[in-house]
């Protein structure tokens, strides 16, 4: 069955029309605004047809899974860690791989600027995962557009998402000078380093310990044997207290249920990382979001 929307775990923020007009007469939303921003994880039959196309450029990001998109009648494959921004009023169509749904972050925007970040013919643009790809600062980037949007339609929200919108934009189209700027120009960067940027910029994912392995070239006993000498924590224990980290942050920071944190973090049942949550963090979910003061770390100092 095909669908535009209602995935389990999304989250879709769509601008009044009023609103949309306010922006298109301000002095800072004229440049460059949004007009529809989401998130869909795993979004199996997810189709879109617009033989019209739309009047915004709307900007697809996949981060696992893959599927496809069509402009002008062209076909093109979009997989994990591409992204493409498709043209404005042009006939377009996307959707999700049957075999492997696509988990996406996805914008509408438009403005007099606009353009300028999607210059050319529209495909397929990668982001490779390296050391210093800065994947988890890209997303955070996301959910700050997300979380200002969502507490309201204030001009002051709307400046500031419009703010990060450049940023997030910049760090895709300009994605070699993303990395080095936010790596300081720095390579001497070890193993378990590696390891652990690695891991953090897959945290959508389910790695196995020879995917991490293998990427910093180490046989799956021996970066095991390292990597707990180093962290006090086998590999995927490590991995797994990472995505608790984030999914507290995203409780606290951004008010999120469970079930939209856990399709983010690589956790089909919201029910099985509740417990994850639980057996790291000694509280539940709901408990840690009215903890009050207290602060809890899910990776301790060793």
């Amino acid at each position: 069955m095909k669908r535009l929307d209602g995935f389990p775990g999304s989250r879709v923020i769509v601008l009044p029309n009023s609103v949309i007009e306010e922006l298109e007469h301000d002095p800072l939303g004229e440049d460059l605004h949004i007009t529809d921003i989401g998130y869909y994880p795993l979004a199996e039959g997810h189709e879109v047809h617009r033989p019209q196309g739309v009047g915004q450029y709307v900007l697809l990001y996949c981060v696992n899974g893959k599927g496809w998109f069509d402009v002008a009648d062209v076909h093109h494959k979009l997989e994990r860690n591409q992204f493409v921004i498709l043209p404005q009023n042009i006939p377009h169509a996307y959707g999700s791989s049957d075999d492997e749904p696509w988990t996406i972050y996805w914008i509408h925007f438009k403005g007099d600027k606009a353009s300028f970040f999607a210059q050319g013919q529209p495909c397929a643009a990668e982001i490779p995962i390296a050391q210093d790809s800065h994947i988890e600062e890209r997303l955070q980037l996301f959910e700050e557009i997300f979380s200002c949007m969502s507490m309201g339609y204030g001009m002051d929200n709307m400046h500031y998402a419009i703010a990060c919108l450049y940023h997030f934009l910049g760090s895709l189209v300009y994605s070699e000078k993303w990395r080095h700027v936010k790596s300081g120009g720095s390579a001497g960067v070890d193993v378990i380093e590696r390891a652990i940027h690695y891991m953090r910029d897959n945290l959508q994912r389910k790695l196995t310990l020879k995917e991490i392995a293998d990427y910093i070239e180490y046989s799956p006993s021996h970066f095991s044997s390292v990597f707990k000498h180093k962290t006090g924590y086998p590999p995927l224990d490590y991995f797994t207290r990472l995505k608790v980290q984030k999914a507290c942050e995203l409780l606290d920071l951004h008010g999120m249920r469970i079930n939209q944190i856990s399709p983010l973090l690589g956790y089909d049942d919201p029910l099985y990382f509740s417990r994850v949550f639980t057996k790291v963090m000694g509280m539940s979910p709901s408990a840690f979001k009215h903890r009050g003061q207290v602060q809890v770390n899910p990776i301790p100092e060793r």
